[in-house]
Order: C-alpha cells, then sequence, then structure tokens
C-alpha cells in the first residue's frame, strides 16, 4: 500500500501529511461502509477534514484510494488474527477470529471487487494474507484441540463467507449472521 508521497525515495511523509493520509483513510473507510465504492470522494475529504486536493495528493484516483482502505482493512483483519492468539485461549481466539472475519466480510459493500477491478498493486495479495492468518488461528485452537484437525483455512473461509453473502440482506432479522456462525463454530469443534 503505497501512494506517489510515500513512493519518492528520500522523502518520507512529513508528520501533518501522515496524519492527513490516515484522516481520509478513516473517512474513506465510514463512507465507503455507508455508500459503497461509488461514494463521493468530495465528501471523503469533507468528512476527513482535508480539501479535495490533499486527498487527491495521497491518492490520485479513486482506484487508489479503494485500493488503500483494502490493504488496510486486510491488515487490520490479519493483525486482529495475531493479537487474540497472543491474547485469548485458543478457542476464543478462534471465536474472535471468525466474527472479525464475518464482520470484514459483510461490512465489505462491493469495496474488494471495485477495488481489484482493476488490480492495484497493494504489496501482497490479499486473499493469501487472510487465508494465512486464518491458517494460524485454526492452527492455534487445532493444536489445542479446540478444533477439528480436517479442516482447513479455506473450509472456513468458505463457511463464514456463505454466511455473509446469504445474510446480506438480514434486516428483517439482524442477529441471524451471529446465529449461522455459531452453527459454524459448532461444526469447527471436535
Amino acid at each position: 500500500m503505497t501512494t506517489a508521497d510515500e513512493t519518492r525515495p528520500g522523502r518520507p511523509l512529513r508528520a501533518d501529511a501522515r496524519r492527513n493520509r490516515e484522516r481520509v483513510l478513516a473517512a474513506a473507510r465510514e463512507t465507503f461502509a455507508e455508500h459503497g465504492p461509488d461514494a463521493s470522494l468530495n465528501e471523503i475529504a469533507r468528512r476527513a477534514g482535508v480539501g479535495p486536493g490533499t486527498l487527491y495528493r495521497h491518492f490520485p484516483t479513486r482506484q487508489a484510494l479503494l485500493a488503500a482502505v483494502l490493504a488496510d482493512r486486510v491488515e487490520r483483519l490479519c493483525a486482529r488474527a495475531d493479537r487474540l492468539i497472543a491474547s485469548e485461549p485458543p478457542a476464543a481466539a478462534l471465536s474472535g477470529w471468525l466474527r472479525a472475519f464475518l464482520d470484514h466480510a459483510s461490512g465489505d459493500h462491493g469495496l474488494g471487487g471495485a477495488a481489484l477491478a482493476a488490480p492495484p498493486d497493494l504489496g501482497f495479495d490479499c486473499h493469501t494474507a487472510i487465508r494465512e492468518a486464518a491458517g494460524r488461528v485454526l492452527a492455534h485452537a487445532q493444536r489445542a484441540g479446540a478444533a477439528r484437525p480436517d479442516v482447513t483455512a479455506a473450509d472456513m473461509m468458505q463457511l463464514v463467507v456463505g454466511v455473509a453473502l446469504a445474510t446480506e440482506e438480514a434486516a428483517h432479522d439482524p442477529a441471524q449472521p451471529g446465529r449461522l456462525l455459531a452453527l459454524v463454530e459448532d461444526a469447527l469443534r471436535p
């Protein structure tokens, strides 16, 4: 995840520019979550408290901003796996990560597809990074006997994505995703 500002050799971002970039990313995450990948870039700049020129200086195209938000979301999800492994018992770490992954998959609102429509160079493969994080959490639970030994990270991810897709329109029953995820968790137990 690099911008034109960050790729100039020997020119790290100034502290104020770094803060502006982070504010734009935070506003973009929020705005894209509410309005999808076609959200107004002017609205993102307004929410970030910066002018459109500052937004475009860091992210020269919508595609660059979408890619940065996607990379940020994936990095946060993967870091969550490592924090859970370090701080929670294996079964709780697995459960916490499954919920975080469901939130990630449910909160996409077309962002992943839009960001990857013209594949950006994120510096890493999103799917591989998530699968590896899932694998770490699952292996941690399997070593402790808290998860079935025959389940793979890919199986587990597919089940959770299935829950996210099946409950996209669950406004009539907002508890449904959690109930279905609990069934997935039950299926993962030995």
